[in-house]
């Protein structure tokens, strides 16, 4: 049977323990008063005939309407076959116009400057190289970066007014915390670029091994977004005083951003459990990728002041009070969404342990089905960003070398 587009998902609920426990699904209306015994038992009797029919297509169930479940997947350039609830649609194929072997070691993030040249951070060398005409330099190497499990060099982010002020961002992971700094971009008479001494901005973020977040982006209000990770902390998410499995909102200087949901408090959201990527569409409305925990990783369509579950629920759970995800994969292997860009309405996200660049297409507040490409051919991909000219770059990860792919869709 064809996997529905839309599927009815179990409401997955977490408590002190990281198993998940499965809310039984909403009782299925059986008849109206008055109906014989018979024909009420026999409604009862077709109805969970229904019901284990669809389970069976889907593999698993979310709360109704509530969110996009994957396509099956090509192994091409060419997505799948079928329908959304949204009008846009990811492009028919996405062509490789470019592969940069050019030597990089575990990128995570990628920014361009006006001239095009790319910015990637390395997360275990602390260095940022510069990548132009196909060929790779050390910008500089990022003092103070403790590298560490998935702490290091993670994020960067370039100052809306960089042409001016030169300010290249960047979260790593230091010796006691997660922070943000911010370095001067100098270039000598020579044309070559250094990086001045990091000035930090806001510090005291959790670390550990695993879930640190790292991602920051420049909004279209000029502020500055940061996705945290729980740094497997799980009181932290739903502590809006903590730091801990948030995105924040930032001035330049590292300040909370005025008009923030909870007054002279940094947090944005919160209830995340590990935020992976960051993009705006057209409309200026924030969506973050996610990590679930061995379920449901997430798109999320970010409300100020919203609560999105971590560890109190996963996906969509329709829970009062929380906000569901728009998009569920309910196989992390499938996906792990790390970096996430929007181009002309649609989500594109790289997929870690899902190997592939996944394609969600937007519409207002809605994602429709997502649809896979390139699934299994370049291993894991980090970072999703556009560049200058509208090409689309994506970073390889923990291929060592790794390298960049550039890519240009056809309608």
């Amino acid at each position: 049977m064809k996997t529905p587009l839309i599927t009815t998902t179990s409401k997955r609920m977490y408590g002190s323990n990281r198993q998940p426990t499965l809310k039984q699904p909403d009782s299925v209306h059986q008849g109206a008063a008055g109906t014989e015994s018979a024909l009420k038992k026999l409604g009862a009797i077709l109805a969970l005939a229904l019901t284990l029919t669809i389970s069976a297509c889907t593999g698993s169930t979310s709360s109704p309407g509530t969110a996009a479940t994957p396509n099956p997947v090509s192994s091409s350039g060419s997505p799948n076959p079928g329908t959304s609830p949204a009008t846009r649609a990811a492009p028919a194929t996405l062509e490789v116009h470019e592969k940069l072997d050019v030597g990089l070691q575990l990128p995570w993030s990628v920014v361009f400057l006006p001239d095009g040249t790319a910015l990637v951070s390395e997360r275990d060398s602390a260095k940022v190289m510069a990548i132009k005409d196909g060929r790779a330099t050390p910008v500089g190497e990022v003092s103070g970066v403790v590298p560490g499990g998935e702490g290091g060099l993670l994020g960067l982010a370039l100052s809306p007014s960089s042409a001016a002020d030169r300010w290249l961002y960047a979260y790593f992971t230091s010796a006691s915390d997660n922070r943000i700094a911010r370095m001067e971009l100098r270039e000598d008479a020579a044309g070559a670029m250094g990086l001045g001494a990091p000035e930090v901005i806001f510090s005291g973020i959790p670390k550990a091994s695993t879930h640190n977040g790292g991602r920051i982006r420049f909004g279209p209000d000029g502020m500055l977004y940061a996705g945290t990770g729980d740094s497997q902390r799980r009181e932290q998410p739903q502590d809006k005083n903590a730091l801990g499995g948030k995105i924040l909102r930032l001035t330049p200087e590292g300040r909370p951003a005025p008009g923030n949901p909870f007054g002279d408090n940094p947090v944005y959201s919160y209830g995340h459990r590990n935020v992976q990527g960051l993009a705006w569409d057209a409309a200026g409305r924030l969506w973050a990728s996610e990590f679930g925990p061995d379920v449901d990783d997430e798109l999320n369509l970010i409300t100020p002041g919203g609560n999105y579950g971590w560890p109190l629920v996963t996906g969509a759970p329709n829970r009062s009070g929380l906000i569901d995800a728009k998009v569920v994969w309910p196989s992390t292997a499938e996906a792990s969404p790390s970096g996430l860009e929007i181009v002309d309405g649609v989500a594109y996200t790289g997929a870690l342990r899902g190997q592939r660049l996944w394609a969600v297409p937007l519409k207002d507040e809605t994602a429709g089905t997502p649809v896979a490409y390139f699934t299994g051919e370049y291993g894991r991909l980090r970072d999703v960003a556009r560049a200058p000219n509208g090409d689309l770059w994506v970073l390889s990860n923990n291929k060592n070398p790794d390298f960049a792919l550039i890519l240009r869709g056809k309608p």
